[in-house]
């Protein structure tokens, strides 16, 4: 290291060890260990609430060429719990930057190293599967790390929504409301200059961890959208009278958000639903299934999905580390609809008797490609044709 370069340590629970650059804030920071392939869209990675709990690998080598903006936080700040690149780019050049992804990092306190072979890295997690590690750049005994990592919490069994998700219920669009990360994060829409339709449907949106591009998709398409937290009992959704109810997306282990579970199995038949990534695992609980973790996850903006009725191919957004097994439902509750062309896992259900859909990857793709967009609309035409 030059001097003035402040070291940092990588260290897997299985023993690996990688030396690196602190880019980010000084401290320790200790989660699961995931990479994502995506090739932009940092910015959305380390605000997604779904990475509360994981320390996330990028596997793209250069990061922060763009900067960071106003307009590109998916809530209301940052939840990785740490950052590992393999070069942070010295220049933060583009029209929208507002600061370098550096002074990002250290203003909302996130450890982060850079210089580290993120191939190698991949690799260990593709062999051995998602596992648990810290990055310090305080400790510079790797040996001592490690026996902190060995003794951090696990995800399995952890209740990670109650972490992330609103304190009081909220509008969307919400402008100056507390829950905002940027005051323009609301306006980052497909046609950003448009104005917004009248709303004519209302939908509740029960947030886990919620992406705001889930909450601009259904304002775009003139919804009248209450965000309300994860806790909020079936009877508190069904009196604002929604016309169809979103389970978001969130972070960590499906089976042990137990009264979202319950919440969800006391509105099936009352209201059309719309599950995404978490939301989608609740509702396999909810149909009486259970999920599993899956070796090293889900985590990019290029995974090929195919929609069995049309068979269409669509390259979708996704991190999620369970998935739903299907063969755990019980009777004919629940068809495949989307199944994910890597390895098969289940991508997408629907109930056979209820208006109930659910996709595992994120429709709203941000970051992502925008392949997916067009369910939205499919879920409201659902929620049209029940009301007809």
């Amino acid at each position: 290291m030059n001097q003035g370069t402040r070291a940092a340590w990588l260290v897997l629970e299985e023993g690996s060890a990688f030396r690196g650059r602190a880019v980010g804030a000084e401290g320790e920071a200790f989660g699961e260990a995931v990479f994502n392939t995506s090739m932009t869209g940092y910015q959305e990675v380390l605000t997604d609430p779904s990475y509360k709990g994981q320390v996330v690998c990028m596997t793209y080598p250069h990061i922060g060429n763009y900067g960071v903006n106003e307009e590109d936080v998916e809530s209301r700040h940052p939840w990785v719990e740490g950052f590992i690149i393999r070069e942070l780019s010295p220049i933060a050049s583009n029209f929208r930057a507002a600061e370098p992804l550096e002074a990002y990092l250290k203003r909302h306190r996130i450890i982060a190293i850079d210089r580290v072979d993120t191939r190698a890295l991949t690799l260990l997690l593709r062999r051995h599967g998602s596992m648990k590690c810290g990055i310090s750049t305080t400790e510079q005994d790797p040996e001592r790390l490690l026996q902190r990592v060995q003794h951090s919490p696990d995800i399995v069994g952890r209740d990670l929504v109650k972490e992330v998700t609103c304190e009081t219920p909220y509008e969307w669009p919400i402008r100056q409301h507390a829950e905002c990360g940027m005051r323009n994060a609301e306006l980052k829409l497909s046609t950003p200059h448009s104005p917004l339709p009248t709303p004519h449907l209302h939908v509740v949106v029960l947030d886990f961890g919620v992406k705001y591009n889930i909450l601009r998709r259904l304002s775009a398409l003139g919804c009248r959208v209450t965000v309300v937290p994860a806790a909020t009992p079936a009877g508190e959704v069904l009196a604002r009278h929604p016309d169809g109810v979103v389970l978001s997306n969130g972070p960590g282990d499906p089976a042990a958000v137990t009264y979202a579970i319950e919440t969800i199995r006391e509105l099936m038949g009352r209201v059309p639903m719309l599950g995404i990534c978490l939301g989608h695992q609740l509702l396999g609980h909810a149909y009486g299934g259970d999920t599993f973790k899956l070796k090293f996850g889900h985590h990019g903006a290029n995974h090929p999905v195919q929609d069995l009725a049309t068979g269409k191919v669509e390259i979708t957004t996704q991190n999620h580390n369970f998935a739903v097994r299907m063969e755990s439902i019980p009777g004919q509750q629940a068809q495949v609809t989307h199944q994910n062309l890597n390895d098969s896992t289940v991508e997408g259900m629907r109930h056979t008797e209820l208006p109930i859909l659910s996709l595992q990857y994120h429709p709203e793709a941000a970051p992502g490609p925008h392949d997916a967009q067009a369910f939205f609309q499919r879920f409201l035409d659902l929620i049209e044709g029940v009301h007809a």
